[in-house]
């Protein structure tokens, strides 16, 4: 079942390019991202709401607290550099450089959470950094 929300995600994430390209047109790229933040803001918590989910806060550790809102300033960050780069570059560009998180966070995740590197993997990885810098010096 994971790979049906992985493959959502991916859909939603290449609408996010296209929307975020059309909307940032004369906008202040960090005002959009503020923006855009608010109504994530407000979805998220509409869901957890909708579906009863915020019973779960009490039991958050503060080692789960600490790590979600570090993943939260890392995503925002991500977000800003996300919108700066679309507001210079093209789509065509950036969204596929920004995919360059994938081999980053496949060799990240053998160092720091010690998950194992199959040879097919490391190739994907390999070949999306080859992809990455061809696109970069096109």
């Amino acid at each position: 079942m994971w790979w049906i929300y992985a493959i959502l995600s991916a859909f939603f994430a290449s609408l996010t390019a296209i929307f975020a390209k059309i909307g940032i047109t004369g906008v202040n790229s960090n005002l959009a991202t503020a923006i855009r933040s608010v109504i994530i803001l407000l979805v998220a918590w509409g869901i957890v709401f909708a579906r009863s989910e915020y019973r779960g806060i009490p039991a958050l550790s503060k080692h789960n607290l600490m790590y979600i809102v570090i993943s939260g300033i890392t995503t925002g960050l991500s977000w800003i550099f996300y919108f700066k780069a679309l507001q210079a570059g093209k789509v065509t560009q950036v969204a596929p450089v920004d995919k360059l998180s994938i081999a980053l966070t496949i060799v990240l995740s053998v160092v720091f959470l010690g998950e194992s590197l199959s040879l097919k993997t490391a190739m994907g990885a390999l070949l999306i950094i080859i992809g990455t810098v061809v696109l970069i010096f096109e």
